[in-house]
């Protein structure tokens, strides 16, 4: 055996062990010696595959349970700082099997690599596994680096430019189309409704304004600096009171909601906003909110929400529904 074969024998041993055991699969000596002639290709003395186990335990800190703890045979136990738990790994596959900001190859991409991190048995498990999802998936490649660059940009203070593209129609076909190419300060990415945002100010402004993470393409970092400061608590406020995602002016915004509602409200509103019951099937809202979106949250949800206050947005409502009706009776 040549010195790299000899190197190799503890590496050899420790995916083995990471690979075909847990608690439930315990091997042997035996097992371990023929898993890696399988495996690898070669024939370690079960001395060696002793000595390497004590040294994966004693030198590196691997939690490996032996003959002597359980009398069956050896199996690595997770460590509960640095090992993902099967049902952590779970949910990662979901949220990247059905978000639909993730391009579908660089989700399974990802998925794959998330898979390689359990051993055989709990990858059995998911092997067919599979979340369906209503809505596609974006074709834009470049959001995981999108992230990747905007968290850097933040870091160093630095403005960013980039192409942003939305749907438009031109004849009769539906086509993506570059709508600005703007340049950027940068100062956070936050997450709703299964997309992720860049929160920034664009060059000539001085308020917050918001793009979608895979509908930026071509981005790039400048050496132009950020020179607006904004705190987290502007941040907090901003995306607090930013209602699906529209940003403006904020007002005060009553209503009257059915219960069968109430964990919607308390889940996307969270602490910005007053709950009082009405009764045991209704109650009462009370937040500073941007009306704009707070009025399409409002009206998809019609039949169980009611806006009380204040009236010049009530009047807004009403209008809009009037103007729908008209339309209904063509």
């Amino acid at each position: 055996m040549d010195l790299y074969e000899k190197n190799g024998n503890i590496l050899y041993i420790l995916n083995v062990l990471k690979k075909y055991s847990d608690e439930e699969h315990k091997l042997s000596i035996s097992e371990l010696k023929e898993k890696i002639d399988e495996v690898y290709g070669e024939d370690i003395d079960p001395r060696t595959i002793r000595r390497n186990i004590n040294l994966l335990k004693e030198k590196f800190g691997y939690d490996i349970s032996t003959y002597n703890d359980n009398k069956i045979g050896y199996y690595i136990n997770n460590d509960p700082e640095t090992d993902f738990e099967p049902g952590e790994i779970r949910a990662i596959i979901d949220t990247f099997s059905y978000s639909a900001f993730i391009e579908d190859k660089v989700a399974k991409g990802i998925i794959k690599k998330c898979k390689n991190l359990q051993n055989i048995y709990e990858n059995e498990k998911v092997k067919n596994y599979k979340v369906y999802s209503p809505k596609g998936k974006t074709s834009n490649m470049e959001v995981i680096k999108n992230i990747e660059d905007i968290s850097n940009s933040i870091i160093k203070k630095n403005k960013i430019k980039f192409e942003y593209w939305k749907y438009s129609i031109k004849g009769d076909k539906i086509e993506k189309k570059i709508v600005s190419e703007p340049v950027v300060s940068p100062y956070a990415i936050i997450y709703d409704n299964q997309q992720f945002y860049m929160l920034g100010i664009k060059n000539g402004n001085d308020k917050f304004f918001h793009y979608r993470l895979d509908r930026i393409k071509n981005l790039q970092e400048t050496n132009e600096k950020i020179t607006i400061k904004k705190t987290e608590k502007d941040i907090e406020e901003y995306t607090d009171t930013s209602v699906e995602i529209f940003s403006g002016q904020k007002i005060k915004i009553e209503a009257e909601c059915n219960e069968i509602i109430l964990d919607e409200v308390i889940e996307k509103f969270g602490k910005n906003i007053q709950i009082n019951p009405i009764n045991d099937k209704e109650f009462k809202i009370s937040l500073y909110a941007n009306p704009r979106g707070f009025k399409l949250w409002a009206m998809r949800n019609l039949d169980v929400v009611t806006v009380t206050s204040p009236q010049s947005f009530i009047e807004e409502i009403k209008l809009q529904l009037e103007d729908a009706m008209k339309r209904y009776k063509k």
